[in-house]
């Protein structure tokens, strides 16, 4: 499953002298999202691998590997492999097949027709930067210590509701109902983990479906450059009904590697 990456990082803060107190909880949180807003900049420069493991309704769902290209300013998911298994000589020349399609598609669109495809493109990431943007509007964060993620030395932060938030989204809704944790490298205000967890129920779209307690994800992160971080792995548990009794549970994790820097072609 391609996921528009909502989070990613990338500005190089220097790290802070030996010796002197680690900075407010509220200043790694402001350093971190100019950090995150420098990467959301450049993560669609880069093509990588999206391993997707899932389920829904508790049912498992064939394993997916797709390589996600950036074509003519919008992205495609070239399949490699299903269950971990690569493709068949026979199904690799149906997926280049398509591919070649795709590419002599849009590689002679109008400026207008290019415009609608890509809007569509970038209206979801402005959704997911919307999320991140509430995300920092809607908790109070508490440095609670240090910690070494991955060989790095980072601070913690608890992230609790904020008192008098009022949501400007159905995403913000959700995050009133949330709490969580944030892992920040001492050296680069990156974000190195992200955990976020759905504590009271929640209602969406109306009646017709609401978010449980147990839902959750979790983000993790690499550096890819000195400045740039991005996604490693993401995991959504989904605890969920329909309607007020059709089981919506589901659970998606997607695993990143192998990112290379591309020319966008025009």
């Amino acid at each position: 499953m391609s996921r528009n990456y909502w989070l990613c990082p990338l500005l190089f803060v220097p790290a802070l002298a030996a010796g002197l107190d680690a900075p407010s909880a509220e200043t790694i949180v402001q350093r971190s999202v100019a950090a995150t807003e420098q990467d959301w900049s450049l993560a669609p420069d880069y093509s990588f691998t999206d391993r997707d493991v899932s389920s829904k309704r508790g049912q498992p769902q064939p394993t997916k590997t797709h390589r996600v290209l950036m074509i003519n300013g919008s992205p495609y998911n070239e399949l490699v492999a299903v269950n971990d298994a690569p493709l068949s000589a026979e199904e690799q020349a149906r997926e280049q097949e398509k591919l070649k399609r795709v590419i002599a598609k849009r590689s002679p669109e109008s400026a207008a027709a290019r415009q609608r495809r890509v809007a569509g493109y970038l209206r979801q990431r402005k959704q997911d930067h919307a999320m991140l943007s509430e995300m920092i509007q809607a908790f109070h964060y508490t440095l609670t210590g240090e910690d070494t993620v991955n060989g790095r030395k980072v601070w913690v932060l608890a992230a609790t509701p904020k008192p008098g938030y009022v949501p400007h989204n159905r995403e913000g809704r959700m995050l009133q109902h949330m709490r969580g944790n944030l892992w920040v490298d001492q050296a680069t205000y990156q974000w190195v983990k992200v955990q976020a967890q759905v504590v009271a129920p929640v209602s969406m779209y109306g009646f017709l479906a609401q978010i449980k307690p147990g839902t959750q994800f979790e983000l993790e992160q690499w550096p890819l450059t000195s400045g740039l971080w991005l996604p490693k792995r993401f995991v959504v548990t989904v605890k969920a009904t329909a309607l007020g009794i059709r089981n919506e549970n589901s659970r998606d994790e997607d695993d990143y590697s192998d990112y290379r820097l591309e020319s966008p072609a025009e």
